[in-house]
């Protein structure tokens, strides 16, 4: 008989990891139905979303700018701009002093997808979340704690 596998939690509804796992592809199920009509995908949208975040209060946004805020991979960044440059969604120009850096800067195209995405991604937000009333603050707060603390690893 083989042997029995120990594990630490008597459930997987024990497990935060595997309910956050559980929870995110559900979530990430509901956004690519609002975002393929958009043609655009999760990922093109938080980097569209975090270059029209930081143009309202920098107008040199460059890639690690987008990485930084988007919490993401530098290269896996270099590789979804292009394809929303290929999309006609960002343009990406020379840094005036850093000769590696690149701006980016949505297009009117892509302030226009944009613009929509965020209307159907912050409606599927408040439905898929609706569940949670009053404590969705809360579960906020608590998102926020847990990206703080384990963003530098």
């Amino acid at each position: 008989m083989a042997k029995e596998i120990d594990f630490h939690f008597k459930s997987p509804k024990d497990s935060p990891g595997y309910l956050l796992g559980q929870l995110t592809m559900l979530w990430q199920r509901k956004l690519k139905k609002v975002l393929d009509p958009l043609d655009i995908t999760q990922t093109q949208f938080v980097l569209l979303a975090a270059v029209g975040w930081l143009s309202k209060k920098s107008d040199a946004v460059t890639q690690i700018d987008i990485a930084n805020q988007s919490n993401s991979d530098r290269m896996m960044v270099s590789k979804v701009l292009r394809t929303l440059q290929e999309k006609g969604f960002i343009t990406r120009q020379e840094h005036e002093t850093d000769t590696r850096a690149k701006i980016i800067r949505l297009t009117n195209t892509g302030e226009t997808v944009l613009q929509k995405a965020l209307i159907e991604v912050e409606n599927a937000d408040l439905d898929f979340f609706a569940a949670l009333n009053e404590n969705l603050p809360s579960f906020n707060s608590n998102m926020v704690k847990l990206i703080e603390k384990n963003k530098a690893e």
